[in-house]
């Protein structure tokens, strides 16, 4: 087995739907491997039969992205991993280009697709490793909403695809292939990230072990942000700024950890702040 689709669900069931729709269109030939979290019996039921040759694997409980993809990994030795989110649909074929890159770019141990929003817009997929710019120029800073082609928000963010393939920091777990021989040396996803950042965490482990990582928009994807997440909404938000902490913590410098207690503040501020609003 060359490659394996994987794709962590939790409730999504009608964007899950959708997603294998589109695999089943444009890449039929590629294994596919769905971790479904707290699974619906009923919705369970419905998508083995539709889509038969799926692995669908249901699960009582639900450890967290980084986990499901490990255990898909498990269910596939060998394979290179194609992640893909379940709010995500194929426009084109996605395995091939992706592995493609890896079979060129032998030191390439991650490569992302050029991912769009339901719009057209191209998504920010590609970033900077996280640091003091990142509040004020990251994905979802007001800064970067308001004014997107500031300095700090084109230091952190990339997002035009005609430059090509290249060399970034990290890329989204929406949609990435990852090297199998990286995946297994890095021991897969640090599962006490339980959702958000642990993408992020990938390579930058990925990145000290020698790897590089690539944004490469040989292949695109149209992914509705956040799908999943509506069903507990408080919880993920509290997983965004939980793994955000966990992050700088695993990563920073001896003297940024002396500062963690002013950013675990900053950070449940912003986590009320953005509960408030909704």
């Amino acid at each position: 087995m060359k490659a394996a689709i994987v794709v962590v669900g939790f409730r999504a069931y009608d964007e899950l739907d959708r997603c294998l729709a589109s695999i089943a269109r444009h890449d039929p030939d590629t294994p596919v491997v769905v971790v479904d979290h707290q699974a619906s019996a009923t919705e369970s039921a419905r998508l083995r039969a539709r889509y038969p040759g799926v692995r669908y694997e249901p699960r009582e409980r639900n450890p967290g992205f980084g986990a499901g993809v490990n255990d898909a990994a498990r269910l596939v030795p060998g394979a290179h991993l194609v992640l893909l989110n379940p709010d995500c649909e194929l426009t084109g074929p996605l395995a091939s280009p992706l592995l493609g890159v890896l079979d060129e770019m032998p030191r390439v141990g991650i490569a992302g697709a050029l991912v769009r929003e339901s719009d057209g817009r191209v998504q920010a997929s590609a970033r900077r490793f996280p640091d003091v710019t990142t509040g004020l120029g990251g994905r979802t800073s007001w800064l970067s909403r308001v004014v997107p082609d500031n300095p700090l928000t084109r230091r952190n963010l990339t997002t035009d695809p005609d430059a090509g393939i290249r060399t970034v920091d990290w890329v989204s777990g929406a949609c990435m292939a990852i090297r199998r021989d990286a995946f297994d040396a890095l021991g897969g996803f640090d599962e006490r990230f339980f959702l958000y950042w642990e993408d992020a965490d990938l390579c930058r482990r990925a990145a000290a072990a020698g790897w590089t990582t690539v944004y490469a928009p040989v292949a695109e994807v149209v992914h509705v942000t956040g799908r999943a997440s509506r069903h507990a909404p408080t919880r993920s938000r509290w997983a965004f700024h939980r793994s955000a902490l966990r992050y700088y913590w695993k990563h920073g410098s001896p003297w940024a950890r002396v500062a963690a207690p002013v950013v675990a503040v900053a950070l449940a501020a912003r986590f009320v702040v953005r509960s408030v609003r909704g």
